[in-house]
């Protein structure tokens, strides 16, 4: 990167570079730290984030074979004490579209929730211990995300904040977890409704509001793979 280039043309460049995982770590948590309070950084983020997301707009999913889908999730996720560290296979360019895609969506934890009679996908999140067991169901008709706490909450002064993972693609958060009530309804965006076959659900231990980049930054309590009924 040249000494001379305009300022916006060196975050430019900087942003792709750390879109694409080819920062250094120490680089990489500078670039985050400036991200966290720059909107102009995260704006430039936004715009590599949505570029590279979108080269894979074209290949359609495919649900792997069990015995793939088990040496896979026992790769990434091998068993370890309750305090999993988010996976750095998760990180670096695979982190690249969920901040920008603002697929952020809202949780409604106000009207009464109700299990879906049918649901199309189920999940259950639980820790190793089982310290936390999170139920999910999903309703392909009206796109609803049916989530309920059985077991446990988070520590004081964090929040517990629930993420897909569909493929290759970067994690995505799908909201927080109530702190008090159960049960809510996560309104799962179009964009992401046809993601949800095959995929996973994670949830992981995030600051009070959530993670402050778009992408996990705490450790993995419970993640699970999204089956049909």
């Amino acid at each position: 990167m040249s000494d001379g280039m305009p300022e916006r043309e060196a975050d430019k460049a900087l942003a792709g570079e750390y879109a694409l995982g080819l920062l250094p770590p120490d680089e990489a948590a500078a670039f985050e730290r400036r991200m966290a309070s720059d909107p102009d950084l995260r704006a430039l983020y936004a715009d590599w984030a949505e570029d590279l997301a979108a080269l894979t707009d074209a290949i359609d999913p495919v649900r792997p074979p069990a015995r793939v889908w088990k040496a896979t999730q026992a790769s990434l996720f091998p068993k370890r004490r309750k305090g999993r560290g988010w996976l750095g296979v998760l990180c670096g360019a695979l982190t690249a579209s969920a901040l920008a895609l603002g697929l952020l969506v809202a949780v409604d934890f106000t009207q009464g929730p109700q299990r879906p009679a049918a649901p199309d996908y189920v999940a259950e999140l639980a820790a190793e211990d089982r310290s936390l067991v999170v139920t999910a169901a999903y309703d392909a008709a009206t796109g609803s995300l049916y989530v309920e706490r059985e077991q446990g909450r988070a520590a004081e002064g964090r929040a517990l904040e629930l993420w897909l993972i569909a493929g290759d693609a970067a994690p995505v958060s799908l909201g927080l977890l109530p702190d008090e009530d159960r049960a809510g309804i996560v309104n799962v965006a179009p964009e992401l409704r046809p993601r949800l076959a095959g995929a996973s659900l994670a949830i992981s231990d995030e600051p009070a509001g959530g993670s402050p980049t778009g992408a996990p930054t705490g450790d993995v309590l419970a993640v699970a793979q999204v089956t049909d009924t």
